[in-house]
């Protein structure tokens, strides 16, 4: 969940008057958020909500406070519609086609202040640019966000793609003229964002009507017209990326936290290269967001409690929205700075915070319940009975792994594995399709133990299952192992016997010839009602040697809820 850190000073002054931790503690939650800490003059405050990038900066999380304690909806006059668009008094900004198919749109809006700009706003400024495009944008991919000298721009500004070997300017953080192939594989950004464009024959490219560099997006800013600093007044601020409503609602946002900080938002006109759903040209900020409904019966069905329809409107006016009420009908209007209104259950969910969670009345249940474990859990706790009693140690391991211990060092296809698309590492990249690889990776750091080993395990797998909605199936499974330097098939399918025989289980075997992970004629399948419910047999040398172990192996895995 993102995190920020917002000044002490800058932030009470933004919510309009101080408050004690232990306040901020009990209504950070209508911001979905919760205090991380608070170290001499900074709060750091942790957010609970990844649909709503306007909270995750010290303006999003103030205002939300201060219109939560008021109930005043703050208003904001520097947006146009499709109705009515505002005068941009020569500010304009032309995407040309030759950017389509790369990063399609960029936008902006300029913004003045009356007083330098102090150094806690420049910082939350960068604070906000960086969560948005980190978290929101996904780590630039979706949203890129510049900050530049208005003062230095002669407008239209210009967004193009270019070849990446001619065009040359002096990036931020450097003091000579690199080409934007050099600043992708020279600059620190560059390594670090340059990916994102590097496949296109051409790169993104911003600069003004005089040629002069504005920024190459999505990866680093010019150093002259990009360097925003300490005692700068007006600024332009710019974002591109291929979606427009991404662009858009960032846009807002922005603009709604630099007007709450004092600053006077200029609008700018933005031409694009092809008919978008709005136009082919928007003054930004723009209002595109469409209206929500729900019933008041809707509300009291979901809640659980009547609420009138003042009392409806009110709580919506304490988080910021504005409705109307009519005949059983809420119509919202949703705020400049969110679009996370899909569903009449959003309005509810805004409902229930602003009428406070305090103010809804516990009721005890009145249906009458017996709680008793699960057939599965009772199957568990039986074979983790009957496994301690056969002389094997209870192991309790990680579900998500590597690729190497969980496919490659198996010798087995990835066919049927569950991948995690962003993984913030590759040791977490796999979802188990199997206990056997925990069981052996305990079996590679135990050589120094005496022998005999006889480990297990009672845990999930989980595996692609295209008959199932989700794509995938979750199972509760039995693994165990056994290493010693005499150990051979029989051991397993003594092991295996027993188990049934306790579970009253009927059971047989069939030859297992076509898994790579056991000797071919030494494993066996083990069909219950017909139906294949798990394996064993003689861990291959293969799969051995792969995991460095040195002592033979037998293995077997059973899956719990095939046998219930």
């Amino acid at each position: 969940m993102p995190k920020i850190e917002v000044n002490e000073n800058m932030f009470f002054s933004l919510l309009g008057k101080r408050m004690s931790d232990d306040e901020l503690v009990d209504i950070f939650p209508v911001a979905k958020a919760e205090l991380d800490g608070h170290d001499g003059d900074t709060i750091k405050i942790e957010l609970n909500d990844t649909n709503r990038p306007d909270l995750w900066s010290a303006s999003g999380v103030a205002r939300a406070l201060s219109t939560y304690e008021s109930g005043n909806i703050r208003k904001y006059s520097f947006f146009s519609t499709a109705e009515n668009s505002l005068d941009s008094e020569g500010r304009e900004v032309i995407d040309d086609e030759s950017a389509l198919g790369i990063r399609d749109y960029s936008i902006g809006f300029a913004a003045t202040a009356e007083t330098p700009i102090s150094e806690e706003i420049l910082l939350s400024l960068i604070q906000s640019q960086e969560k948005i495009c980190f978290n929101f944008g996904r780590k630039r991919k979706t949203i890129a966000l510049g900050i530049y000298r208005s003062d230095l721009i002669k407008y239209p500004v210009h967004y193009k793609a270019v070849d990446p070997d001619e065009t040359k300017f002096v990036p931020l953080g450097m003091d000579r003229m690199m080409s934007l192939r050099e600043i992708c594989s020279e600059h620190p950004k560059g390594k670090e964002y340059g990916h994102i464009v590097s496949s296109f024959d051409r790169f993104p490219y911003l600069h003004d009507d005089n040629g002069d560099t504005l920024s190459f997006p999505p990866v680093i800013n010019s150093a002259r017209i990009g360097a925003v600093e300490v005692g700068d007044r007006n600024l332009f601020v710019e974002l591109s990326g291929p979606i427009l409503d991404d662009l858009i609602l960032a846009s807002s946002i922005l603009a709604c936290d630099m007007s709450d900080m004092g600053f006077e938002i200029l609008p700018v006109k933005v031409r694009f290269a092809k008919e978008t759903k709005y136009g082919k040209e928007i003054t930004v900020p723009y209002y595109f967001q469409s209206t929500q409904k729900c019933s008041v019966k809707a509300v009291e069905k979901k809640l659980g409690m009547p609420l009138s329809d003042e009392q409806c409107r009110k709580a919506l006016e304490r988080m910021g929205v504005e409705c109307d009420i009519c005949a059983d009908e809420i119509t919202i209007r949703c705020p400049e700075y969110r679009n996370d209104f899909l569903h009449e259950v959003d309005v509810i969910e805004d409902i229930m915070i602003g009428h406070g969670l305090m103010n809804f009345t516990p009721v005890m249940p009145k249906d009458f319940t017996v709680g008793r474990l699960s057939k599965a859990e009772e199957i568990s706790r039986k074979v983790k009975d009957l496994l301690v009693g056969l002389g094997y140690q209870e192991m309790i391991y990680n579900y998500l792994g590597s690729r190497k211990e969980y496919i490659d060092r198996m010798h087995v296809s990835d066919e049927k594995a569950v991948f995690i698309m962003n993984p913030m590492s590759e040791n977490y990249e796999v979802v188990r399709p199997s206990i056997l690889p925990s069981l052996l990776e305990s079996e590679s750091m135990s050589a120094h133990a005496v022998y005999p080993h006889n480990i297990f395990e009672v845990g999930k797998i989980c595996i692609r299952d295209s008959e199932d909605n989700s794509g995938t199936v979750t199972k509760n499974t039995l693994g165990f192992s056994s290493s010693n330097n005499l150990v051979g098939y029989n051991d397993a399918s003594s092991v295996v016997s027993t188990l049934m025989f306790f579970l009253g289980k009927e059971y047989r075997l069939e030859s297992l010839t076509d898994d790579p992970r056991f000797i071919a004629g030494r494993g066996a399948k083990i069909i219950v009602g017909g139906k294949e419910v798990g394996c064993f047999g003689e861990i291959h040398p293969q799969v051995l040697t792969s995991w460095g172990v040195e002592m033979p192996v037998v293995a077997c895995e059973i899956y719990l809820d095939d046998i219930l």
